[in-house]
């Protein structure tokens, strides 16, 4: 599914127009987005938990030329599922 299915999708579940839909899938989106960015985890009862993990830096080659190269720190988006996710994906 892309964004503009789940807009729809969203649009057709919630009774909102494609418009609205959008604005609210984008907000959505954008508060995840700026909570991670200050380093703060969301929890979505029933649907997961979202993470910022800290990668080090590092050293590693280029698989080409097998030339060393630095890898540098960074900071990761890691996603943990639910308990009510994963039971219905396996229920």
């Amino acid at each position: 599914m892309n964004k503009n299915e789940l807009i729809a999708s969203v649009a057709d579940t919630a009774g909102l127009s494609k418009a609205e839909a959008t604005k609210a899938i984008d907000a959505v989106v954008d508060g995840i987005t700026d909570a991670l960015k200050k380093g703060d985890e969301v929890r979505i009862a029933g649907f997961g938990i979202f993470t910022v993990a800290e990668r080090p830096a590092s050293e590693g080659r280029n698989p080409r030329t097998g030339e060393k190269i630095q890898i540098p720190a960074s900071r990761q988006p890691k996603f943990k599922a639910g308990k009510g996710l994963k039971d219905s994906l396996n229920g």
